[in-house]
């Protein structure tokens, strides 16, 4: 009887001690995800900053050749040909 409840004893301490170590696993998981994730989302950001800067110097040149196009068409229609 008593082999029978150090058994019973045995496997409920072993099954504890394997929930135990899945939860922790589980866990470390859980944690490289999130670590992961927040790397991946600073690298977004990173990225759409340089883009936006990118964008925002394409746009000053391309509306600075605008303007040089509208004062040069200005001074055509300025002065008629005859």
């Amino acid at each position: 009887m008593i082999e029978v409840l150090a058994a019973v004893a045995g496997a409920g301490i072993t099954a504890a001690a394997m929930g135990l170590g899945g939860f922790s696993r589980r866990n470390d998981e859980a944690r490289t995800a999130v670590i992961r994730l927040t790397t991946s989302v600073e690298h977004i950001a990173t990225q759409l900053e340089v883009i936006h800067t990118d964008m925002r110097d394409a746009n000053r040149e391309t509306f600075s050749r605008l303007n040089l196009v509208e004062q040069r068409l200005a001074k055509l229609e300025a002065h008629p040909h005859p």
